[in-house]
């Protein structure tokens, strides 16, 4: 058996683009992980989109053994968490599965609004935290100020941060001293039935769902009948071990040691991340605390631009879904853009990756409407139902009260934007909740922002009215009573299913003629005059005219009475009128492309 005095299990957070993944990068290239054949940036980050985008979408892990200085081999495992804040519960399991964090901070930017967001998760879990500064290599790094910033804003000691560069390795070699020195080793019962937390899983189409674990009390041996507890599954272990990059196979795993188990169990749907696995014939009392189910907070329409591709989408989505379990969708059809599926998300980060897979691994040509979050009504009747698809939304008349979802939005911003960005933020129908000052140049807003304003173009406005200084990180807190109304965007008298959308009165005039204004330069004109208007159940509340193409009838008369013309011009109108009202308007394909793209831009993260 192993002793657990040898162990050390910690994992590294950051802010989006501080070295995360380098540090990790350079970690695995001391400990000899991998050499000079196996070595590329980002190892740890699989996916294509990871490497291009410089995030980590997916979590990962890593064992590997330190020589330490006072002559043991200990054995370190990283484990990898996710940078963004749309997979926030995948990093709180992550850490629930580690006893200490190396915290990066960029020695040029200082700390920033997902610095603060995982620290705080860190000390939720009462890990030890280790600061390290990092990009210390670069002109514009400031670490005087890193660790002032550490002490006064953080309260933790400057003397344990190491600076270093990640990049060029730069005392990388004194993380390893440091980890084992300041993170504690983990504590478990061997002796105890099996406790085992799933920090992530995987597909793989030779093995089925592959676990990866952290082991709290007890052994794992191949052969061995598991429990999931949430689902009360069982599966008999056919092969386990430890990730070193690629897996290696072990007979068992213990307590305080983290890697991966494999069951012949189909689906990730089983696999759920925060899950507890123990053994069928000798169950634990009660499952490691945190689990949740993850739901999606922002849906929109997906639909493929040639109608005969939607099997190829179906068959492609069902693929994704076999290794993202937080993928949710089902069958959609629209009059305007044939049949699709309605599919939720964890955030609009989570849409655009979900988006760009289908479009570069499958070869799909696709378009999305506008992103929606899911509102709660309580109808006359006590009904509550929660809708995410405009389509869906009741009479008013049947709606008793209606409330939709809050952010807690946590911003850090050079103090010289901050009139720029409360701005903003009341526009966005915000709350104030504090102002803080952590130091002469930096000011952290926390603001309560409805989830509807901040998926449509918040992010971009943000940036720029910051000039790109502003960081931005936000966590749900529920819901809020609020005054919802649904605006249906009517063509020739005829609503268009796909244009609906669900918002706040106040601001429904404002988005309806946005939409109305566009729809007037993408429509051909026809010959006649084609109404758009926008209507809130009867009450019409903006309207445009697409003018009639108008034929120059008056072109055979070379002189002659003025009646003759006349008489022409009135036979015209006639022709117009019978044909308005026989007429009806085709909207093109690429109308609607333009458009829903317009819309997605606008509100999308870049």
């Amino acid at each position: 058996m192993k002793d657990l005095s040898l162990i050390r299990n910690f994992s590294i957070i950051a802010h989006i683009d501080h070295g995360k993944s380098t540090l990790a990068d350079r970690l695995l290239e001391l400990a000899k992980v991998i050499d000079e054949r196996t070595k590329k940036d980002q190892i740890l980050d699989s996916m294509d989109i990871e490497r291009e985008r410089g995030i980590t979408i997916k979590s990962n892990s890593a064992t590997f053994d330190y020589f330490a200085k006072d002559g043991k081999t200990y054995t370190y495992n990283l484990i990898d968490t996710p940078g963004h804040v749309d997979f926030t519960y995948e990093v709180s399991r992550s850490l629930a599965a580690c006893e200490g964090v190396l915290l990066v901070i960029d020695a040029t930017q200082g700390i920033e609004a997902q610095t603060l967001a995982n620290y705080y998760l860190a000390i939720e879990h009462d890990l030890a935290i280790i600061p390290i500064i990092n990009k210390i290599d670069l002109p514009a790094a400031d670490i005087e100020r890193c660790l002032e910033q550490i002490d006064h804003t953080l309260g933790l000691d400057p003397t344990l941060a190491i600076p270093i560069s990640a990049k060029t390795g730069q005392n990388v070699e004194l993380v390893f001293e440091a980890i084992r020195e300041h993170i504690p080793p983990p504590k478990g019962d061997i002796n105890a039935p099996l406790k085992a937390l799933i920090h992530d899983s995987f597909y793989n189409s030779y093995y089925g769902a592959v676990m990866k674990v952290r082991i709290f009390d007890g052994v794992v041996k191949k052969g061995d009948k598991i429990l999931l507890m949430s689902n009360k599954k069982t599966f008999v272990v056919t092969e386990l071990g430890i990730q070193q990059i690629k897996m290696v196979a072990k007979d068992s795993l213990q307590a305080g040691e983290v890697g991966y188990i494999i069951a012949g169990i189909k689906s990730v749907e089983d696999t759920r991340v925060g899950d507890t696995v123990t053994l069928a014939d000798h169950p634990a009392d009660k499952p490691l605390p945190g689990y949740k189910e993850i739901k999606p907070m922002v849906f929109a329409g997906l639909f493929p631009i040639n109608n005969e591709d939607y099997e190829f989408l179906k068959e492609a989505i069902a693929k994704l879904k076999l290794n993202d379990a937080s993928l949710v969708y089902e069958p959609e059809s629209s009059a305007a853009l044939g049949h699709g599926f309605r599919v939720g998300y964890l955030g609009l980060l989570h849409m655009e990756v979900i988006q760009e897979r289908l479009e570069r691994e499958f070869g799909l040509e696709l378009i999305h409407t506008a992103p929606s979050v899911k509102y709660r009504l309580t109808l006359t009747d006590g009904t509550i139902c929660e809708i995410s698809n405009p389509a869906e939304w009741p009479d008013p008349v049947k709606i008793a009260v209606n409330e939709e979802p809050y952010a807690k939005v946590n911003i850090i911003t050079p103090q010289e934007y901050i009139g720029n960005i409360i701005t903003l933020l009341q526009e966005k129908r915000g709350i104030q909740e504090n102002i803080i000052y952590l130091d002469e140049t930096k000011v952290q807003i926390i603001y309560q922002l409805p989830l509807s304003e901040l998926i449509f173009e918040f992010y971009d406005r943000l940036k720029s009215t910051s000039r790109g200084y502003a960081s931005l990180d936000y966590e749900l807190i529920g819901y809020k009573e609020s005054d919802l109304v649904k605006v249906d965007i009517m063509v020739n008298g005829e609503p268009v299913d796909a244009l609906a959308m669900i918002t706040h009165r106040s601001k429904a005039y404002e988005r309806a003629k946005s939409v109305i204004e566009k729809l007037k330069h993408l429509i051909p004109k026809h010959q006649f005059q084609i109404p758009l208007q926008a209507a809130i159940g009867s009450k019409i509340i903006a309207r445009e005219n697409i003018s009639a193409l108008r034929k120059n009838v008056l072109a055979k008369c070379y002189g002659g009475d003025i009646t003759r013309k006349k008489k022409l011009l009135e036979k015209q109108k006639e022709g117009k009128k019978r044909m308005k009202m026989i007429g009806s308007v085709e909207i093109p394909q690429e109308a609607f492309l333009a458009l829903l793209k317009s819309d997605i831009n606008e509100s999308s993260k870049k």
